[in-house]
């Protein structure tokens, strides 16, 4: 028997600028993936040719039956320079919303995606005690272009991330390649502390992440200056958490580390967004396997279909306020697997709503292959493949599944 998911509920995928757009050349993180040594697997390059292509992909995303699209603005394109805005840029952007409205999907923007302006790294980042003011500025300058149009706004994407991945398997040397990266960035720019979103020092985190909780204050306030009315929220890495035996203890202080900063900054949001892949288990001593035996997990590596509604579940617990899936989805090249898990997840999402838990909507990661951070082209978390030499979009089977769950409204 079909359950039903709520009137209105918004259904979609989520991308990023700089992941498919290319060439962002005037980006902290492409400044970063050319320096040497660098952490990053390979350059971006032309990612996925996105930034001339974006007519497509956006028409792709209507041609599933979506109702939501989410993208980012490149804030480094849209103040390349410090104190100067682009505004063929911004009206790039503009153009995006105004496409998808014309296909009735509701354009979910988000302002930083991990990328900032070279400038801005250049000044130590999040660790600027000016970053606030000067992240604040530049939502302002979109929100006056084009602001009455956007559905939902995401500040920030994933802050925790960094303190999260201080949890998972890393290698010492890839952790030691991360501090070298960051120093060659800083001498290649001449300044003392060239500062990413996405690789940061472990002795900084908590610093950065003041930055950034500041940084969001200042955002929200700026937008709702502008549109008192429009939904206003971050996103937050949000992995199932679960507790083999009856200590709960590390589990509890992972909760402490990751989230709880987060979810307490939340409260005074529209919504909360959570972005799910995994569920790890956790005894009194460690990670541990879902039978308790010691194990230790590298990235994306605990895909678990059950994740996804007690990931809602916990966020809504924690800040009281509603959830939008922002980002959900598996790694996987064997696409018959992703095909089957996301009815399967969604299954227990649809479970947690009927438990009372607010859901929006659900934005699925991702519309197409593409850039993965410092993991390069490797991994495949996309229902289109990329032809890396034509740019080519051609849909995987799981693309036809997940369009025929948002065309019914429900899952089996």
């Amino acid at each position: 028997m079909p359950h039903t998911f709520p009137a209105g509920f918004l259904w979609g995928v989520a991308s990023a600028g700089h992941q498919i757009e290319g060439d962002n050349t005037t980006s902290d993180t492409w400044f970063a993936e050319h320096v040497t040594p660098t952490v990053f697997r390979e350059p971006s390059g032309p990612a996925c040719d996105g930034y001339r292509r974006w007519r497509d992909d956006v028409d792709l995303a209507a041609g599933m039956g979506l109702s939501a699209y989410r993208f980012s603005v490149e804030w480094a394109r849209a103040e390349p320079a410090e104190g100067t805005f682009d505004d063929a840029a911004v009206a790039h952007y503009e153009a995006v919303a105004d496409r998808c409205r014309e296909h009735g999907m509701a354009p979910v923007v988000t302002f930083n995606h991990m990328t900032s302006p070279h400038w801005f790294a250049a000044r130590g980042g999040w660790l600027d005690p000016a970053a606030p003011e000067l992240f604040a500025r530049y939502c302002d300058r979109l929100m006056a272009a084009f602001g009455d149009r956007i559905a939902v706004a995401v500040t920030l994407n994933e802050p925790n991330l960094p303190h999260l991945l201080r949890w998972t398997a890393v290698p010492d040397a890839v952790r030691e390649l991360e501090r070298r990266t960051l120093q060659a960035a800083s001498t290649a720019a001449g300044v003392p502390r060239y500062r990413l979103t996405n690789v940061m020092l472990p002795e900084e985190l908590d610093a950065m992440g003041d930055g950034m909780a500041a940084g969001h204050r200042a955002a929200r306030a700026a937008i709702k200056a502008r549109r008192a009315d429009l939904p206003v929220g971050f996103s937050l890495a949000v992995v199932d958490d679960q507790v083999v035996g009856d200590d709960p203890a590390v589990r509890d202080r992972k909760r402490d580390e990751v989230y709880a900063r987060w979810f307490d900054l939340a409260r005074d949001d529209d919504y909360i967004g959570i972005q799910n892949y995994e569920r790890l288990y956790y005894d009194g001593h460690g990670e541990v396997d879902e039978f308790g035996a010691p194990t230790a997990t590298g990235v994306l590596a605990g895909v678990d279909p059950r994740s996804l509604g007690e990931a809602a579940r916990y966020a809504h617990a924690m800040t009281g306020i509603p959830v939008l899936v922002t980002e959900h989805g598996i790694n996987t090249a064997d696409d018959a697997r992703r095909a089957e898990f996301i009815p399967e997840s969604l299954a227990g999402l649809r479970q947690a709503i009927g438990d009372g838990v607010p859901v929006q909507g659900y934005l699925h990661w991702t519309l197409m292959d593409n850039f993965e951070w410092t993991l390069g082209y490797g991994p495949k978390l996309g229902l289109h493949a990329v032809d890396r030499r034509t740019f080519t979009r051609t849909p995987k089977p799981s693309a036809a599944a997940y369009a025929s769950i948002v065309r019914a409204n429900a899952v089996s």
